[in-house]
């Protein structure tokens, strides 16, 4: 079941909520520069479980609205609440990947946890995301190649071989942002940092990273185990940045057993 959530100034996120009867609910953050569809392969399965599953595009993403500003993590994390507010969510588990877990970790001390019960964070751009040089590549492809740019976000996502049809698949879910979007969210994963909201999480905390993870070092999930109160790491060792995918039974069976 899809539908649209109004939060400021008339924006709408789209948002995808599978099993809506599910006896526990799990909101899913996606990733930069992708969209809900990201976590096809929890939603084929975790539904069956018994789980309800909401996937969120934040604003820019997806089939969201696509206003110019907003991408900044107060705002991405207030569009959470207002999608949480709207569906009455309470007793959930946040999962957010990549910049979606640093968008949860700014909605946990921003909103004081509000609703969650559990969080997940999944190959996460925290304490910080792209460096100076990191964010210039992809800028500058971003401003002149975007398809281009989208190829180098795949090659370096996966450590698992993907086919081709996969790996169109990837492409078109990252062009399927707006290309102001898609910048505006370099530049907050290179201006932004998290260090002053870890200490501010008080809920289990699972934290999932790959130990190949050419993205996000695998040191920046030993770095939030030591930050986040009751927080523990699981290592993916034959994963990358897609976890989700690469070890997808491993990662499915991981996250239903913490929640």
């Amino acid at each position: 079941m899809g539908y649209f959530v109004t939060v400021d100034s008339g924006v709408k996120l789209y948002v995808e909520d599978i099993n809506p009867h599910g006896k526990k609910t799990i909101v899913f953050l996606h990733g930069w520069p992708l969209n809900h569809n990201q976590f096809e392969y929890q939603y084929n399965v975790l539904p069956m479980l018994g789980y309800r599953c909401i996937g969120i595009d934040w604003r820019g993403f997806g089939k969201s609205d696509r206003p110019f500003e907003g991408y900044c993590y107060n705002r991405l994390a207030d569009d959470v609440r207002a999608v949480v507010d709207a569906l009455k969510l309470n007793n959930f588990a946040l999962v957010g990947h990549s910049t979606g877990g640093a968008i949860a970790i700014r909605y946990m001390s921003r909103h004081h946890g509000f609703g969650v019960s559990k969080l997940i964070l999944v190959a996460s751009a925290a304490p910080v995301g792209f460096t100076q040089e990191t964010a210039q590549s992809f800028l500058q492809l971003a401003y002149n190649d975007r398809p281009k740019m989208m190829q180098k976000v795949i090659d370096g996502f996966f450590f698992q071989y993907i086919t081709k049809e996969f790996s169109d698949w990837f492409m078109k879910m990252g062009l399927d942002a707006a290309s102001w979007s898609t910048i505006a969210i370099i530049h907050t994963l290179r201006d932004e940092n998290l260090y002053a909201d870890l200490s501010k999480i008080h809920v289990p905390t699972l934290i999932i990273h790959g130990i190949h993870d050419k993205v996000i070092p695998f040191a920046q999930a030993q770095e939030l185990n030591e930050l986040i109160p009751n927080s523990k790491v699981v290592p993916f060792q034959y994963s990358g940045h897609g976890t989700f995918w690469e070890e997808r039974d491993r990662f499915n069976e991981v996250l239903w057993q913490f929640i």
